[in-house]
């Protein structure tokens, strides 16, 4: 007769892989055109000049430059001004 307990299951051992977001290349940094800049949920950092935004909320850069972030006063679908990160290449 064995002398081990029973061990029992486990269930919650599955886990997805990150996504890897966030921003790539920092205010000042040399970008080449269609790096991408910032990988985000949502539009948290907005696209500015020298920019484009894709679907997933991406931000690419337009152009060949340097990369540049500012705040901005953005107003909401409520009326509510915020601020938000505008990123251009200039």
């Amino acid at each position: 007769m064995s002398h081990v307990k029973a061990g029992g299951t486990s269930k919650n051992t599955r886990d997805s892989q990150g996504q890897r977001l966030g921003v790539k290349l920092f205010g000042g940094q040399a970008v080449k055109t269609g790096q991408v800049i910032v990988r985000q949920v949502g539009a948290s950092k907005r696209a500015g000049a020298g920019t484009s935004m894709s679907r997933n909320f991406t931000i690419h850069a337009a152009k060949d430059g340097t990369v540049k972030m500012a705040s901005r006063k953005v107003r909401t679908f409520s009326g509510r001004s915020v601020r938000r990160t505008e990123v251009t290449v200039e």
